[in-house]
């Protein structure tokens, strides 16, 4: 193939076919890709795992399902085993008799075989399933400055953004393709300049503003574009567990709301903490965030139920999967609003979606079987997967996650709203 891109002499020989054809046809898609974007070489992707954003068996990926088997008869696999965004099926999560058939026959038909081919192809392990494959439960937790090939938007805007390893945002197939042949084209987020701050956020709330919400303003203001945002310390502190926490929610909803693939908290995320405003390009575009602002942005969001004011069927948290500090911070607050209403579970049926080994570890622990008492089911799938179904789709859903709201029929509700529907329901 013709092509501008500077290839060292291994690039090139696979380029030439020196490792067959298939690994020939996967090198050019990554030279033809990175050109798109001005890349003028490959650099070595760096991070001992991966991670895939395709982890559902739908009929309708049948090409893909012929990619793989070509990778896997060729022995043209992933040179990192990799965990894999989350199962789209548990029968644990509340469906009916109609429902399962859309899910088992029409639509997530071929996942035993998807699976059986990741496996082939270098899956972890049996259970590395989840959207958040950064958490120490899980083990794929890229060091600072790795060079990954991922492509699911909330894992990459975090290990960017919280780890400061460095990543593009891919697509479905190109993370793989990168793990395969070694090497992803330079540019982008992979360089310095490239995750320097086009804008600063200046955070002047008189709370700490909710997670989901204020991502969700950040990334339809930026869009793409890198912010740097200021005052948000003042209500994280320091990066401990609670604040990974919620910088996972918080970049989630920027990377589903707008297309954030990096962002930078001064005082906490580590680029900031070094660099602090020398992260900021000149003439950098200025957002203010207020009360006011968060509460226009909530207000904007449409409710898309063919009735407004319908009971809600079904409530889902986890859009990305919850650590095990939220199952055990949502244990004792749902206990605590249930014991203020003299009842003893929830009146919604609710969902918490977590990676299967946060829920091993959490299962471990006394608060699993408090929280099961409430009536609150735990499962590891992606709660966006079982609302593609167009039976559940109508149903009345609500969520805390603006990725979930953004994406599928689910009507967005703040934490503590959420809180006290599930625990009251209508009752006023």
């Amino acid at each position: 193939m013709d092509h501008t891109m500077q290839l060292t002499e291994e690039q090139q020989a696979i380029l030439d076919g020196a490792q067959g054809e298939t690994m020939a046809r996967v090198m050019e898609t990554l030279v033809r890709y990175g050109e798109i974007f001005g890349a003028t070489k490959m650099v070595p992707v760096t991070s001992q795992y991966n991670h895939l954003v395709t982890s559902f068996g739908l009929k309708a990926l049948t090409p893909v399902y012929d990619l793989m088997n070509q990778l896997i008869e060729t022995g043209a696999t992933s040179k990192q085993r990799f965990s894999a965004d989350p199962r789209p099926l548990d029968p644990n999560v509340p469906s009916n008799f109609i429902q399962n058939i859309v899910f088992k026959k029409f639509m997530y038909s071929k996942q035993d075989f998807y699976e059986g081919q990741l496996h082939k192809l270098g899956l972890m392990e049996k259970d590395a399933f989840t959207c958040a494959c950064y958490m120490d439960e899980v083990g794929n937790t890229p060091a600072e400055g790795e060079v990954l090939s991922w492509s699911e938007s909330s894992a990459v805007v975090y290990a960017n953004s919280v780890l400061g390893a460095r990543c593009n945002r891919n697509s479905g197939i190109i993370d793989l393709m990168g793990s395969v042949v070694g090497y992803v084209p330079y540019f982008g987020l992979l360089t310095d300049e490239g995750r320097k701050a086009d804008w600063i956020v200046e955070v002047r709330t008189t709370k700490r503003p909710e997670a989901q919400l204020l991502g969700s303003a950040i990334g339809m203001k930026v869009m793409e574009d890198v912010p740097y945002i200021v005052g948000l310390d003042r209500w994280l502190g320091e990066l401990d567990e609670d604040a990974r926490t919620y910088l996972k929610d918080f970049g989630a909803a920027t990377a589903s709301n707008g297309a954030v693939g990096l962002y930078h908290v001064e005082g906490i995320t580590p680029e900031a903490v070094r660099q602090g405003r020398g992260l900021v390009k000149p003439g950098a575009r200025t957002y203010v965030v207020d009360d006011a602002e968060l509460q226009r942005v909530y207000d904007s969001y449409p409710v898309v139920w063919k009735k407004r004011d319908a009971r809600p069927k079904l409530c889902f948290m986890g859009c990305p999967h919850m650590s095990l500090n939220q199952l055990v911070t949502w244990t004792e607050r749902i206990e605590q609003a249930l014991a203020e209403l003299g009842r003893d579970r929830v009146v919604i049926p609710t969902v918490f979606t977590a990676a299967p080994a946060v829920l091993k570890l959490f299962g471990e622990t006394p608060y699993a079987a408090r929280l099961k008492a409430t009536g609150v089911i735990t499962s590891y799938i992606c709660p966006l997967m079982y609302m593609n179904n167009p039976l559940c789709a109508s149903m009345p859903v609500i969520t805390s996650s603006n990725k979930l709201r953004t994406y599928t029929s689910a009507r967005y509700y703040t934490d503590d709203e959420i809180l006290e529907q599930i625990t009251k329901g209508g009752e006023r």
